[in-house]
């Protein structure tokens, strides 16, 4: 992904070495697991500080890490701030065309060992995740080492999609989506609340595919192969991908954010149509 040309969201938090606590449990919005064994949990739909220590960090502490402005991820910090402004560019765009009123943008958060948010607390375990109740976006860095050591899902788009499927979650909390779901999952059984999970999941990866289609038309950065890249990462954290590497076996009832094949259709099929419309994952089958 080519962002040279393009500048650095403002809308940044980056409290990378300092220490914001966090006990890991699961959030609201929640994406994708920052190490193993607690990706694998949250996936299933569990606690991953249950598996993990208090403040538990794949990558050392922060001191460890070093001080804002002298780290080895400033590289990675820089690619995901200009990421976020290519998301602001776009959803500008489609609120105003689409709904006639003005996108009220998330903010951004680059933490690592723990955070504290108005969703409650999480470790670095948690992985990327949108808080609906700050409307910021959560990401601690060493996530992108995970997505191309553990999960061969190598690339800079790779890491680009899962923070446009966290924006994605942004929008929909913006529009009610959120909200609605979330009162429709108290009302079921567990199994029906998975369900529903995973139509929101999956209508955040249509949301991440809107995003690619319009960041290409606006500003033509997207390169060869990085599409591939991004349904390399859908397809690395599938409930079914996930399940079968960690229990050999795969159970559907207990999915929570879709399978490799789901994901990675409704994000090609964001991108490919541009057309939100078609992003309805809560009628019919997925």
């Amino acid at each position: 992904m080519d962002l040279k040309n393009i500048g650095e969201s403002s809308n940044v938090e980056d409290t990378r070495g300092t220490s914001g606590g966090g006990g890991g449990r699961v959030l609201f919005g929640g994406g994708l697991g920052a190490t193993v064994l607690a990706l694998i949990v949250y996936f299933l739909g569990g606690d991953p500080s249950q598996v993990l220590p208090q403040g538990d960090s794949s990558s050392g502490t922060a001191s460890e890490r070093g001080a804002p402005g002298q780290r080895a991820d400033d590289g990675t910090a820089q690619f995901v701030k200009k990421v976020l402004a290519t998301t602001e560019t776009v959803w500008d765009q489609l609120f105003m065309e689409k709904y006639r009123q003005q996108y009220q943008k998330p903010v951004l958060r680059i933490f690592d060992d723990g955070v504290q948010t108005e969703c409650g607390s999480a470790s670095a375990a948690s992985g990327p995740f949108y808080c609906p109740a700050d409307r910021k976006v959560y990401i601690d860095l060493a996530f992108a080492e995970e997505l191309k050591g553990r999960f061969n899902a190598p690339g800079d788009f790779a890491l680009a999609y899962v923070v446009a499927h966290e924006v994605g979650h942004h929008v929909q909390n913006l529009l009610g989506i959120s909200e609605k779901v979330q009162r429709m999952m108290q009302q079921g059984s567990q199994e029906d609340a998975n369900a529903l999970s995973v139509r929101l999941e999956l209508q955040a990866d249509f949301l991440a595919g809107i995003w690619a289609h319009y960041t290409q038309q606006m500003k033509g950065v997207i390169e060869p192969g990085d599409i591939q890249e991004a349904l390399g990462a859908a397809a690395a954290v599938g409930d079914d991908n996930i399940q079968e590497m960690t229990q050999g076996s795969v159970h559907p009832e207990s999915f929570t954010h879709g399978s490799s094949e789901q994901r990675m259709y409704w994000f090609k099929r964001g991108y490919q149509s541009g057309d939100i419309d078609q992003g309805d994952t809560f009628s019919g089958s997925l």
